[in-house]
Parts: structure tokens; sequence; C-alpha cells
């Protein structure tokens, strides 16, 4: 049975669920907060990554912080009068209760100066309130005897992953650390063969260019069908591996295992696939293939071979292998064949970078 995807709406003024009268909520804060965004107009720069009008549960707070956020967008002064003003041309003073109602909540602050730490609190309150939205929604699909259980688990992994990269704030840093990170990178390449910072491919001219692959790199290796794009990322997750045993995950969305493997065995042992597959080597064939094999024993190579991997399924898979085996680099074979699980994002790019 097909997950039901249509439920969220972040324009919907109170969430509909079992559990209504027990929301979170910060009604008198949601006010001072207001508040303090119409008395300092270098306020709303404090807290505009962490506000949206649907944070607010009042809905007539939802309305005002709205009119407040244009008139900031549009680089108009903020203040009672304007505001009022503003509501009015929306359509919604009336609604929000007159502009007696804003006298009275601008009234109550003196000052903006503790706005963030409110503002985190409304936050957390709004996300509370759709934590119980989804979990409500979840619960109510768990109950359903036809639903099909691993795709509720990514779906609601999904919606999680959603619901907190929308309340991420990537804050600025100060470039004293930055600086300090620099060089001791520098530092590192200055003391390593070759002047490396990052993993080294075993590629010299690709080493050159990257000073080996560095922490967070997304490097795609594209070309035609049957180019060669699997047989050079298994070559480089050998160099990888086995001459600097530094510890790769291998995802092989195409391939199972004992497949890859044998690429990985044909490429290190130059024997044609052919002949690994039909087991026909000469006698020097295979006295160089048990050479080799016994090369890769032991290597820090760890595949998964699961097939339509989730990018979700994928990053989980992905933190336990660096935390149990301190893997340093992944490998994916092929992007085309992971699934996104109903999220949206802005482009393939995005979604491989999630």
């Amino acid at each position: 049975m097909p997950i039901n995807q249509n439920r969220n709406n972040n324009n919907k003024t109170q969430i509909d669920t079992n559990y209504a009268h027990l929301q979170p909520q910060a009604v008198e804060l949601e006010k001072v907060v207001l508040g303090a965004l119409m008395i300092d107009t270098d306020a709303f720069s404090v807290v505009s990554e962490m506000l949206k009008p649907e944070t607010f549960y009042d809905p007539r707070h939802q309305k005002i912080y709205e009119a407040i956020q244009t008139m900031n967008m549009e680089e108009r002064p903020v203040d009672i009068m304007t505001v009022t003003d503003e509501l009015t041309k929306m359509g919604a003073i009336e609604k929000v209760g007159g502009a007696g109602y804003l006298m009275e909540i601008s009234s109550q602050v003196a000052s903006a100066a503790h706005i963030e730490y409110h503002a985190r609190i409304l936050a957390q309150k709004y996300l509370q309130r759709q934590l119980i939205h989804y979990a409500g929604d979840i619960e109510t699909q768990a109950y359903d005897e036809g639903v099909d259980v691993d795709e509720l688990m990514q779906h609601a992994e999904g919606e999680l992953f959603q619901l907190s990269q929308g309340n991420m704030k990537q804050d600025y840093t100060q470039i004293d650390p930055v600086i300090k990170d620099a060089v001791d990178i520098l530092q590192r390449a200055a003391q390593n063969k070759g002047g490396l910072t990052g993993i080294p491919t075993g590629y010299q001219q690709m080493d050159d260019m990257t000073s080996g692959w560095q922490p967070s790199d997304l490097v795609i290796i594209a070309g035609r069908p049957a180019m060669g794009k699997t047989s050079f990322a298994l070559s480089i997750a050998k160099n990888v591996a086995v001459d600097h045993g530094v510890p790769i995950g291998f995802f092989s969305l195409e391939m199972n295992n004992v497949q890859l493997v044998n690429r990985l065995i044909s490429n290190v042992c130059e024997i044609s696939g052919k002949k690994i597959l039909n087991g026909q080597l000469d006698p020097s064939e295979w006295e160089r293939l048990d050479k080799k094999i016994r090369s890769l024993t032991g290597a820090p190579i760890y595949i998964d071979d699961t097939p339509g991997l989730s990018v979700f399924e994928l990053r989980t898979k992905a933190r336990r292998l660096v935390r149990e085996k301190g893997v340093k680099l992944l490998m994916i074979d092929y992007l085309q064949l992971m699934n996104a699980n109903g999220m949206k994002f802005g482009s393939r790019q995005e979604e491989v970078s999630t």
C-alpha cells in the first residue's frame, strides 16, 4: 500500500492531531518577540533565520510576523504605525485585533535585548508541534495492516530529515579558528611525501591537481556506458585501502558483492573478467591470482550491495561505517540507482550531496 505523503502543510494555522490540547506553545513570548520587532529595527536580522510565520502558534501572531517579515525584506521601516498600515493592505488588520492589539503587545516590551533567546524558545515549540504532527500521522499509518513497513520507515526518516533540515541554522565563524585549521593542513602537507593533504588515489596527476581527496569532497566519475567507470573506482579503492590502509565503504547498487569482488580481482590481477568468471586461468595466472588475493585479504574495504538504496538508508549506513570502522572514503556505484523516497530537491546535485 502506498504511503500517504500529502499531509504536511506548513500554512495550516493549527496542526490537526488528537493531542491538540497538549500542543507546546508560548503565546506570551510570541507577543514579546513581536513587540521587540516593532520597536527595534535591528531585531529582525537576529531572528529571521529562526522564525517564519507558522512558527507562531496564535493565528494573529502569524499574520503580524508575516507583515513584519515582508516589510523587512522590502527594506521598509517597521514600527507600530507602518505594521498597522501593512496589515490593512493585507486585509488582515481586523483579524489580528486591530491597531489596539498592536499597541498592547508593543507596550509590553522595553527593549529587544533577549529576543534571540525568546525566538529560540518559539522555534523549539514549533518543532515540538511538528514532531507531534508527524508522529501522529506515522502512528495512524502504522495501524494499517496493509502498509508496507519498509516504505513507512523510509518515509518517516525522510519526514524527520526534512524537518531537521528546515530548522538548521548555519552560524558564522570568526576567522581565527579557520586560520588555525588552514595552517594545520599546510603543515601536514609539508610533512607528507608529495605534499598531499588528503587521501591519495594512486593516480599521480589527479593527486597533484587535488592534493589528494579532501574531507567533504564530492567526486563524481562520469563517462559513457562501458567506459570503465566501475573499474576505475575499484582501482582507486584498491590503492586507497590496500596501499595506504585507509578504510573505505563501497556501496554497490548494481552488482552483488561477489560480482564486485570479481571485478576487483580482475583489476588487481590484470586478468580478464571473462577468465575470472569461467575459471579458465593458466598456471602463471593462478599464481598471480593467489599472490594478489593475499594482498587484498584483510584490506579495510567494506561492501554494501543493497539494491535500490535510498538517500536516507545510505546516510544511516555511512554513519555506522564511519563510527564503527573509521571509514574515510565512501564510494557509490552508481548514483542514478539511488532513490530519494519522495523527497523534493532543487537539483540532482543537491540530492546527491545531501
